[in-house]
């Protein structure tokens, strides 16, 4: 049997796992807020259910991080309060964040939890977090598809330039 061989709940984790899984409690702790308040400025239904979606996907991957970081004496990341439920018509016009924006926004911060999650795979040496990191990026990959779709069926995709290979005869 070779170094770190055992049971890796008993394994201890490295600093780079300790950081790692401390800034996604963070990360996901702040998303979860920000999606709360997203929900009182978004207009269209689909949207709003993807994003009780997402909140839901991160209060439940919350729960297992924090375990985890409980188990290993590392402090919990603060949490922000819920913001309070708003009627849409409440919130002035120019203040609002418009739905394609809030799209973009749940877009972006998908994309990005997967490139954190496939990090946090590729880095640990604990199998068990690499699994729940790899089940975690199964579960952002899935709401990022349901996310594209309904960019795509609102009209709200900003392609970036599309590339069309014209072939030229001279």
């Amino acid at each position: 049997m070779g170094i770190l061989s055992g049971n890796p709940k008993e394994e201890p984790l490295h600093y780079g796992e300790v950081f790692d899984i401390w800034a996604s409690h963070l990360a996901g702790n702040n998303m979860i807020a920000g999606y709360k308040t997203m929900i009182n400025h978004a207009g269209d239904e689909d949207l709003k259910k993807l994003l009780i979606e997402a909140i839901e996907i991160g209060e439940q991957q919350k729960k297992q991080i924090e375990e985890i970081l409980k188990e290993n004496g590392i402090g919990l990341a603060p949490v922000l309060p819920d913001p309070p439920e708003a009627c849409l018509e409440d919130i002035p016009i120019g203040a609002r964040i418009p739905d394609p924006a809030i799209a973009a926004t749940l877009a972006v911060d998908t994309a990005s939890g997967l490139v954190a999650c496939s990090q946090i795979m590729g880095m640990s040496i604990r199998e068990d977090i690499g699994m729940l990191y790899g089940q975690f990026h199964m579960q952002k990959a899935a709401l990022a598809a349901k996310i594209l779709r309904l960019n795509k069926e609102k009209g709200w995709l900003i392609p970036p330039p599309l590339h069309f290979n014209k072939h030229h005869e001279c």
